[in-house]
């Protein structure tokens, strides 16, 4: 496959989307099945392109091959404005991720939607996200990630809240728009930052800069959090994880797409996108969000009935796993996880789907023996079951492995090791819960027997997602090879080869100068690779020198031979340990010693539940009524939502009758003041007009209308009367002269 190739099908898999979109929304009422034929068959189209892509990328084998595509889009003074496709490994893993569960959704939607009253309106929503979605994945700039970042927020708006006739899903598409609002403008404002050090928004571009210094020091931490913020609110970390629950007043095709795969997984896609751009003060950060955010999420998950929100818990919980990676300094096994993650996950919440589908209700309590009557939603849910809790051959055993793997080498090298004790005891918990889940539902006697002699195994159009999602979920980690780092997933992804990026990026003439470690470097890496260039004939297409093999079974650990992220591994030390026995050493200790606890732990967790909620040799109720404060607090979801209420949105309404306050009688003070004024001066204006100007004009014109009235009596027209008047004049005037 050409470079041209995979450029056209790249834009091909970005515009089926937005056409299906298009005809759905106008036409989807004129059209048989209301059009939602056009949805499936398009995204259909839209996979085997990126089939396609992931083939061609997958015969390369190189994770530093990139494929770039971009023109003028904006021009003002000095200022040049780039609209461009970047594909490489990563995006090719991403299109497939977000194409496949992107079309199974749309297939399960035609017999989970069915009937309907808004029905080709849902069709529309779900290609307008992908569109969103498969944007944020091929654009190589930040200015046009933030773009399809906010229609991302835009489209979660209009799925989460379908059901807008319901009070609950109104105000949960609400809190999820305005949660995410706050994590934007730190997005924003990071990537404001980054522009104004380096005058570039192209990543290869920014990382070359960033490499060289451009921008340091407490503004370089400053400007990573603010990028990070953007993650916080998108993948829902602590403290803006309080959407992601109520997000699940959304249909339930649109938990698997938005909250499993694709939405959610954008934070963690963009901090691994941009990993070169994080010091070692904003890794840390992100390290203890991501971690801190696994566990607590992991303990609500607990006590929740509802079977959507237990996995939206769940959802939370992973995405916390894949940023402390990222913060770790492993953005490879961050993505292997989401790869398998997204596998899995959504297989789960079109598993729940089928069963509410089948038994109408969302609460555990009403569910049991569902097993024998659903026996193909019951298979697939238990394999991404098995898959989530981490049992050893499954493809959340390897991805998670990896992860606790790397986090576990980054206390072992850099002390902190509370990451590592939160993971792993968020690895202990989730097989607990998702065995809850099944155990509850699939097992023992019906709960409600109406529900039961009613409930089915569901049609074809939801069942066969399943199966494939099943499928996919046994075979996304591969073939692991004999050492760790010879799985598939190193042909996709691997750490930024930053010396060869530099050395491109300064010697086509940008920037300053060279420096000349980085040339020297980058001069080293030309002559390894050959001078490996891509021939598509257009702008930044290059074929980096690769670094070495990953994959998601090993973490590359922050201070490996190959640092992860360029900045964050120089300011912990990492450089010094190229080629160096003591680091590859202490992470394969970590590996080794992770893989040990994470199979101990999720063989404790299904052990327990299964104590707990197959055998019934513990009573849940028991226990928590033996510990009321804390069963309370994981209900009440630590209670952040009390306290934003208390504190952000009491503030923000204090803060709102304050403006309303000052507008009122400030602002419209001074308004309806002048107002008065002027209607006074021009009422004092109206009197002087309508008395002296108007009785001046007006006096003058009755004078001379008195006047003109007397002298028209003077004018009879008889002769005799005038020789009268002549006479009179002519006396008077002997008079005068006489007298005078």
């Amino acid at each position: 496959m050409s470079d041209q190739a995979i450029i056209t099908a790249a834009l091909s898999i970005l515009l089926l989307p937005l056409l299906s979109y298009a005809l759905t929304f106008f036409f989807g009422r004129l059209l048989p099945r209301k059009g939602d034929f056009i949805g499936v068959t398009f995204m259909g189209v839209a996979l085997v392109q990126a089939v396609r892509i992931f083939v061609a990328f997958w015969k390369i084998g190189d994770p530093a091959y990139r494929v770039e595509k971009a023109f003028n889009w904006l021009n003002i003074g000095g200022f040049r404005l780039d609209a461009g496709v970047l594909v490489d490994g990563m995006t090719a893993v991403m299109l497939m991720v977000v194409c496949t569960v992107s079309f199974l959704v749309h297939l399960y939607s035609t017999g989970y939607m069915h009937g309907d009253r808004r029905y080709e309106r849902f069709f529309a929503f779900l290609g307008f996200f992908t569109f969103s979605m498969i944007g944020i994945v091929l654009a190589n700039n930040l200015f046009f990630l933030y773009v399809f970042w906010e229609l991302v927020g835009l489209s979660s708006y209009l799925l989460i809240g379908f059901f807008f006739h319901k009070h609950s899903a109104a105000c949960a598409n609400k809190k999820a728009f305005l949660t995410n609002r706050v994590g934007d403008w730190g997005f924003w404002l990071g990537i404001l930052a980054f522009f104004t050090a380096t005058g570039t928004l192209n990543y290869f571009e920014l990382f070359a800069e960033v490499s060289a210094g451009a921008i340091k020091g407490p503004l370089l931490a400053w400007a990573g959090v603010g990028l990070f913020m953007g993650c916080v609110g998108k993948s829902a970390q602590m403290p803006l994880h309080i959407w992601l629950p109520d997000a699940m007043e959304g249909p339930t095709p649109v938990s698997a797409l938005i909250h499993a795969a694709t939405m959610v997984a954008a934070g963690v896609y963009m901090v691994a996108r941009l990993a070169p751009l994080f010091g070692a003060d904003a890794m840390l950060v992100i390290l203890y969000v991501g971690a801190i955010t696994a566990f607590v999420t992991a303990t609500i998950a607990l006590v929740k009935t509802d079977i959507k929100r237990v996995l939206a818990f769940s959802t939370l919980s992973q995405l916390g796993f894949m940023v402390m990676a990222l913060g770790a300094g492993d953005s490879v096994n961050a993505m292997f996880h989401l790869t398998t993650h997204a596998m899995f996950k959504a297989l789960l919440f079109l598993g729940a789907g089928s069963v509410i589908h089948a038994v109408h209700s969302q609460e555990m309590p009403d569910m049991g023996g569902l097993r024998k009557k659903m026996p193909i939603t019951f298979w697939t849910f238990l394999i991404a079951t098995l898959a989530i809790s981490g049992v050893p051959g499954m493809s959340g055993f390897f991805s998670k492995d990896g992860i606790l793997g790397s986090v576990l080498a980054f206390g072992m090298t850099d002390g902190h090791y509370l990451p590592f004790i939160l993971g792993i005891t968020a690895a202990a918990l989730t097989p607990f819960y998702m065995f809850r889940i099944v155990f509850l539902t699939f097992f023992g006697k019906p709960r409600d027997h109406h529900k039961f002699e009613h409930a089915h195994e569901s049609g074809w159009s939801m069942t066969i997602p399943l199966m494939a999602l099943a499928f996919m979920t046994l075979i996304a980690a591969g073939i692991p090879g004999k050492t760790a780092d010879k799985g598939w997933f190193s042909k996709f992804a691997a750490p930024y080869d930053l010396p060869a990026i530099s050395a491109k990026y300064f010697a086509q003439g940008h920037g300053d100068a060279l420096p000349l470690e980085v040339a020297h470097e980058g001069a080293l890496n030309s002559e390894a690779t050959g001078g490996h260039e891509a021939t598509g004939g257009h702008e930044a297409v290059g074929h980096e020198a690769p670094g070495p093999e990953m994959t998601g079974h090993e973490a590359p650990a922050a201070h490996g031979a190959e640092p992860a992220h360029g900045v964050a591994a120089d300011a912990h030390g990492a450089a010094d340990a190229h080629g160096g026995g003591h680091d590859s050493h202490v992470k394969h200790t970590a590996h080794i010693r992770a893989m040990i606890m994470s199979i101990l732990v999720a063989t404790f967790g299904i052990a327990a539940s299964w104590w707990t909620y197959f055998k019934h040799r513990v009573n849940p109720a028991a226990v928590q009524a033996r510990f009321p404060g804390a069963h309370k607090v994981l209900q009440g979801q630590y209670f952040f939502d009390e306290l934003y209420a208390a504190t952000v949105y009491r503030a923000t309404l204090w803060w709102a009758s304050v403006c309303s306050a000052f507008d009122r009688i400030v602002i419209d003070g001074i308004v309806n003041g002048s107002g008065y004024l002027t209607r006074a001066v021009a009422w004092v204006s109206g009197l002087a007009d309508r008395f002296i100007v108007d009785g001046a004009v007006n006096g003058v014109a009755t004078v001379l209308q008195g006047a003109g009235e007397g002298f028209r009596r003077v004018q009879t027209g008889r002769i005799q009367t005038y020789l009268v008047y002549v006479s009179a004049s002519v006396l008077v005037l002997i008079l005068i002269y006489r007298v005078l």
